[in-house]
């Protein structure tokens, strides 16, 4: 699987299409304007921080993937004439076999189903990659998040500490086979 060619359609919810397909480096307007699109609540929980802005080197970090230890997918909707995207996910391998996933999805689209459809695909990209095990930190007040670790198939385990849920969930589960 060649995961920097990825996509995949989707249905939502509500019936729209969501296409999920891998970055592209011309995607860093759409992008940006996402991230302009989530809530201080919503980057608070992505960051853990309040974030208004990004640096370049930020930036660069977040488009600039290779899609072997660092793999990024977008969720597009059909607005009118116009692709946009209203959503990602990631991951980046930490140890071997292990890597470390995040979500964003901008507030208007949130509730719809979109962060479920992103970890699936990542599940997929991560097991032909060979990997064993995704982990996140969560903050417990994340709770549509975690429902999704929660939901996604994958045996979960979950550790509280200092304010933070730490989640692995095994890629090994043939749940979604």
């Amino acid at each position: 699987m060649n995961a920097a060619r990825y996509a995949a359609t989707e249905r939502l919810r509500n019936g729209a299409v969501l296409q999920v397909r891998a970055l592209q480096p011309g995607d860093r307007p759409e992008m940006l304007a996402a991230v302009g699109r989530l809530s201080s609540q919503a980057l608070y929980r992505r960051f853990f921080a309040p974030k208004r802005s990004f640096s370049e080197r930020e930036i660069d970090f977040f488009l600039n993937v290779d899609f072997i230890s660092h793999v990024a997918l977008v969720a597009v909707l059909r607005e009118g004439e116009r692709q946009t995207i209203v959503g990602g996910a990631r991951y980046v391998v930490s140890p071997p076999g292990c890597a470390e996933v995040a979500f964003a999805i901008d507030d208007p689209h949130q509730k719809m189903g979109i962060a479920t459809h992103l970890i699936r695909h990542l599940i997929k990209i991560a097991r032909a990659a060979g990997l064993e095990t995704f982990v996140a930190e969560v903050l417990p007040e994340n709770v549509p998040m975690l429902k999704v670790f929660e939901r996604c198939g994958l045996a979960v385990t979950t550790r509280s500490e200092r304010g933070v849920v730490h989640v692995t969930l095994a890629l090994s589960d043939p749940a979604l086979d």
